[in-house]
């Protein structure tokens, strides 16, 4: 038997069991996170430089860029260490931050994603009240509102997670430190809190949900109220990169969390947590900038800006 005030690090699970299959998914993981640091850097600085550019939806894009930078920066690295030295070791300290930046991040892109639908249904059923509704204080506010409560959040989760007396070793499950797996290894009897927590985030969480379709919904009969097809199609193409967006946040976090315990395995677990840990960071900007003329044009003056000063 052992307790938190013992263990000194924590044992992140493989990524494979040979030396080969370890190099190679460094390879893979340096390849995706080098994308998405360069793919999330070019629309923040594309967003930042370009003034036409300062309007509600790409300032929520730059938010959501920066918490995609802060998801792969908080899990990757250490996923790559690991393979490249072959070790499974993360400290206590370093777990916890590990827990505290993944859920500060994530939260905060669940968020951000709620607003964005919030600017998404403005935008298209109230479009007369846009400037008004949507004004750069009311945005400050919504996004600073996002960034607070997220950051609260994950102060609480993390601070109860690791109040918990641990007694079943220092063994995770999981190629990053997540607050299911810390709490498997706790004390039957004492994560009684931490639980009473998780389900209000759940229910927080379910809420924003329900909010982003009760919107969709609304969106969608406003745009089949649009007579000419062309409106149609802007206003759909203003909406279906969110609209992926969120289907690949939600649909791979819910199905990691929420599948059958008859097909959990070691390895599919793996192969889902990348899924909804590093994959959406990744392709977030590429959903957003196939969609938009307007921010591959910026992201391409961008380029073409730098290539010439060189």
């Amino acid at each position: 038997m052992s307790n938190s005030s013992s263990i000194s690090h924590f044992l992140l699970l493989p990524l494979a069991d040979t030396r080969q299959l370890q190099l190679l998914h460094f390879c893979l993981f340096l390849g995706i996170s080098l994308a998405a640091l360069l793919a999330n850097g070019l629309i923040i600085s594309a967003v930042a430089c370009g003034h036409h550019l300062h309007t509600p939806m790409f300032f929520f894009l730059l938010n959501l860029a920066l918490t995609d930078l802060g998801c792969i920066c908080t899990t990757v690295p250490k996923a790559m260490h690991n393979s490249l030295w072959d070790t499974s070791n993360i400290s206590y300290s370093g777990c916890a931050a590990q827990i505290f930046f993944f859920l500060f991040c994530a939260t905060t892109e669940y968020f951000l994603l709620t607003v964005m639908c919030y600017d998404r249904y403005v935008s298209i059923c109230k479009p007369l009240h846009y400037g008004t509704l949507l004004g750069s204080r009311a945005c400050a506010h919504m996004a600073a509102a996002a960034w607070a409560s997220a950051f609260l959040n994950a102060l609480l989760h993390t601070a109860n997670t690791f109040s918990v007396p641990l007694c079943h070793g220092n063994a995770l499950g999981q190629f990053f430190c997540e607050i299911p797996h810390i709490l498997k290894l706790s004390c039957s009897h004492s994560c009684v809190r931490e639980l009473g927590l998780l389900a209000v985030s759940v229910c927080l969480s379910f809420g924003c949900f329900v909010f982003i379709v009760f919107s969709y919904v609304q969106i969608l009969r406003a745009v089949l109220r649009i007579p000419s097809e062309q409106g149609r199609h802007k206003a759909f193409s203003t909406c279906l990169p969110h609209l992926a967006v969120v289907f690949l946040f939600v649909s791979t976090a819910v199905f990691a969390y929420l599948k059958p315990p008859s097909i959990s395995s070691p390895s599919l677990d793996l192969v889902l947590s990348v899924l909804y840990s590093v994959v959406p960071p990744a392709l977030n900007p590429l959903i957003y900038s196939l969609r938009n003329q307007e921010l591959k044009a910026a992201v391409w003056s961008l380029m073409t800006g730098w290539f010439k000063k060189q």
